[in-house]
């Protein structure tokens, strides 16, 4: 079914939330407080923003393990009851389906994928003793092939300086990051994206910030067979090696459509990050509700503590695929 274009009451409250959402600083969970929601915008023509293409050299790249959208409408505020189970909001990694080196989040891999959209929270990186970088995106393909078409935002701490971005990539026409230059990102900003399959070859490239009324669409050439739809918190790659993953605290992530429906998601779609069998990223449960999730920077300070749990079912030593 073709999204319906939202009216201009539906867009403002749709912004209104978003941005309470992004503002919002309790300690509970933001997905567990109240639903980010989908905005339209109108799209912008791909010939008169500037594409910055940067070299392999230093730059992050994922590695593979005009639009309308209508806008939702606000869940109610749910109680601490229906927060994620686990340690610290945590699903316990039983729970989840597949761990890898360098991703974090959902995806789905047993259809054929077209369309995909979601939302998310910038976080804010804190500062490291080295480089440390951190992608959050939505994609397809990528899961079991080294197809992938994502669009999404870099958190990262370079240079004791916290960096922010937003990029796009396809690969293998483009095996890094391209920077979007049109688009100031900042910590709290409130991002929807969405990609899907256009005309004649073409897949149109979707991402706006809401918190900066600034939007970018792209129309760009994609083959990839669609086998898998993600919505990831990625230790992306540099020089061909996984990097440090930044300490990006919380991430507020919801899943919006896939293929035009909600995606419905389960733990056992969700994966964590690992690294010498220690858990560096995991995602909470779905909600409810809302279907959103939050992703959990693990703080080295906690990874004693993983080796010490007793519980044979929180932190058990996976043996992870590369990445995917």
């Amino acid at each position: 079914m073709p999204h319906e274009t939202p009216g201009d009451d539906d867009v403002r409250t749709a912004k209104k939330t978003l941005h309470l959402l992004a503002s919002e600083n309790s300690e509970k969970p933001l997905c567990c407080k109240i639903a980010l929601v989908a905005c339209a915008s109108a799209a912008a023509a791909s010939a008169s923003l500037t594409i910055l293409e940067v070299s392999s050299g230093d730059h992050p790249s994922s590695q593979a393990p005009g639009a309308r959208s209508r806008a939702a409408s606000v869940h109610s505020v749910l109680s601490t009851d229906a927060s994620p189970r686990g340690p610290g909001g945590a699903l316990s990694v039983a729970d989840l389906g597949w761990a890898t080196l360098n991703w974090s989040g959902y995806a789905l891999t047993a259809g054929h994928y077209w369309d995909i959209s979601g939302s998310w929270v910038v976080p804010a990186v804190n500062p490291s003793g080295k480089n440390s970088y951190s992608s959050t995106w939505i994609g397809i393909d990528g899961f079991s092939n080294n197809d992938l078409i994502q669009v999404g935002t870099e958190q990262n701490y370079v240079d004791g300086h916290p960096q922010y971005f937003a990029w796009w990539e396809i690969r293998p026409i483009h095996p890094t990051e391209i920077i979007i230059p049109s688009m100031a990102i900042a910590p709290g900003d409130a991002m929807y994206a969405r990609i899907h399959r256009g005309t004649r070859g073409r897949w149109v490239i979707t991402l706006d910030d809401l918190s900066q009324n600034e939007q970018f669409t792209l129309a760009q050439p994609y083959q990839g067979p669609g086998a898998s739809a993600e919505w990831i918190q990625e230790a992306p790659e540099i020089r061909g090696r996984v990097s440090a993953l930044a300490n990006y605290g919380t991430l507020t992530f919801v899943p919006e459509t896939v293929n035009g429906r909600a995606p419905r998601l389960t733990p056992s779609e969700g994966g964590y990050m690992v690294d010498d069998n220690l858990i560096m990223s995991v995602p909470s449960s779905p909600n409810p509700e809302t279907g959103g999730f939050e992703v959990f920077y693990v703080a080295p300070a906690s990874h004693r503590e993983q080796t010490l749990l007793s519980s044979p079912g929180v932190w058990p030593p996976p043996a992870p695929r590369l990445e995917p």
